[in-house]
């Protein structure tokens, strides 16, 4: 099976970069198929780092991906020798990162043709960080290729993406991602709801239709706008929306601190409560960044919900506009029903809008209580 039988409903896309596999292997290929650097962008389930990943794995296969070998497996996993795989679980990456990465990126394949580096979230890049990449990507060496993601092309510089081939991807359609949830033994219904309430993102549908909790947290997210009448209530609203991604935060990251901690322990020969010297000093440093990592996953998580609620508006829209073939949330048609006969089509807009504004503010380090507590006084 193809390392790109991942990447769903992105036909398009599999299609350049199999065009780009061909020219790599044929050296008198003069096309302009392949290049060095790439920029893989599209919505948060889009799957751009699956693009990125399976495309480095079928370059470093000698069967242009199958899928099966060793190469394939271990560059899908970022465990490859010549596949290094850039994840941030922080709020940025900066400049002293790049720089040792550029170093290692210009060393010479161990068992492959090329040196690959996938990273993630380009778009989390520190000014001087981009700076730094762009001189390695201007640049090049013969043998090192850069797979970037990032949400849109502006979420990166104007020189950077001038010098990468952008690939874009789509969001995959309900019917695509629900059809991908049955395979996996999700029901029909479920698969169905978790499809269109996660709005194409494969990750997220996942994680709604095998996690009950996850469903009913989001039940209760969603009802937050019908709770507000005055300006407390929209207080309690905003506070209870934060303490919930506070929650979550803490859940997802808890067991991961734990096992973070345990193996630096491990690896610096920690005995009882003594560690060697300089154990120390890296212990404080890992907890430094599960903080960052935690601090980013409260704004991801409401970022999330913040979505989640505008598609409850975006119901509410298209019912006052007198249809509901295309309902996201139809467990909550009731609810959307009564909103959109209780306002006008314009005030619903006004409130679309003030979400999205929301997200902004999130993205500019905004205190993420003070920035939900005037959303919810507005949409009231």
């Amino acid at each position: 099976m193809s390392v790109f039988h991942t990447l769903i409903d992105q036909s398009e896309t599999v299609a350049v970069l199999e065009r780009a596999l061909v020219a790599a292997r044929d050296s008198s290929d003069e096309s302009q198929d392949m290049t060095h650097a790439w920029l893989f962008t599209g919505p948060p389930g889009s799957g751009r780092s699956n693009a990125a990943l399976a495309f480095a794995a079928a370059l470093v296969c000698t069967s242009n991906g199958c899928g099966e070998c060793v190469d394939c497996r271990t560059a899908l996993t970022g465990s490859h020798a010549d596949v290094e795989l850039i994840q941030t679980e922080g709020l940025s990456i900066k400049i002293d990162e790049i720089r040792e990465l550029i170093t290692r990126a210009a060393w010479t394949p161990s068992v492959a043709n090329y040196r690959i580096v996938v990273m993630e979230d380009a778009d989390r890049l520190t000014e001087s960080a981009a700076n730094a990449l762009l001189k390695a990507i201007e640049e090049p060496s013969s043998r090192t290729i850069w797979l970037l993601c990032a949400p849109t092309i502006t979420d990166v510089l104007p020189t950077i993406r001038s010098r990468t081939r952008n690939l874009t991807l789509r969001t995959p359609s309900a019917n695509a991602v629900s059809q991908l949830l049955q395979s996996e033994g999700i029901s029909l219904n479920l698969a169905n709801f978790a499809a269109a309430a996660s709005q194409g993102h494969i990750g997220r549908a996942r994680y709604l239709a095998r996690d009950q909790a996850a469903r009913d947290t989001r039940n209760d997210i969603m009802k937050l706008p019908t709770t507000i009448v005055d300006v407390a209530t929209a207080f309690s609203a905003a506070a209870r929306l934060v303490d919930a991604a506070k929650s979550q935060a803490e859940r997802d990251a808890e067991a991961k601190n734990d096992r973070e901690l345990a193996a630096l322990k491990e690896a610096w020969g920690q005995q009882g409560t003594k560690m060697v010297v300089g154990g120390s000093k890296a212990v404080k440093e890992l907890e430094k960044e599960q903080k960052s990592r935690q601090t980013r996953m409260v704004r991801d998580y409401l970022d999330r919900a913040l979505l989640d609620v505008a598609t409850l508006y975006r119901d509410v829209l298209l019912v006052q506009a007198g249809s509901t073939d295309e309902l996201i949330n139809i467990d909550l048609a009731d609810v959307v029903q009564t909103m959109a006969s209780q306002s006008t089509s314009e005030k619903t807009l006004a409130k679309i809008e003030i979400i999205m504004k929301t997200r902004a503010n999130l993205l500019l380090n905004a205190a993420p209580l003070l920035v939900i507590e005037a959303m919810m006084v507005q949409l009231r």
